[in-house]
């Protein structure tokens, strides 16, 4: 699974260009097959800079829809990273992040596999909706 970066206040542009180069272009070139990269319509995401940046880099995107939290593996990854660390307190943002890290390394691949395995039903699901939220 791809690391965690930590991010100090509110990410803009130049700190996701930092996470695309150092963080997510290894591990694209470390995955096996034909890599394409997902993201939402956040802001940042679609600014400029960033698509030229993909763009240099021949980096093929995922078309996708705005509003799309159903069929965003990453919210079951978010979910699933916060159920595991119910209770646990921390002293600092350190041992915080720390602990974070720690639980994201300890989620299986078989827990991705599952929500891949249910993007057939996803889809469905907000076509027989007409694009509004699911029960997913």
């Amino acid at each position: 699974m791809c690391p965690l970066r930590r991010i100090q206040g509110i990410m803009e542009k130049f700190q996701y260009e930092d996470i695309l180069e150092n963080t997510m272009r290894q591990y694209a070139r470390n995955s096996l097959g034909r890599f394409i990269f997902q993201q939402d319509n956040d802001p940042k995401h679609r600014s400029k800079h960033i698509q030229n940046w993909f763009s240099r880099l021949h980096v093929t995107l995922l078309d996708w829809p705005s509003q799309s939290l159903d069929l965003n593996i990453i919210e079951g990854l978010w979910a699933e990273l916060k159920r595991r660390l119910v209770g646990r307190n921390a002293k600092n943002a350190d041992e915080k992040f720390s602990q974070i890290e720690k639980e994201w390394k300890k989620i299986p691949l078989s827990f991705i596999q599952t929500f891949l395995d249910s993007m057939t039903r996803r889809f469905q699901a907000v076509i027989d909706v007409k694009g509004f939220a699911t029960k997913y």
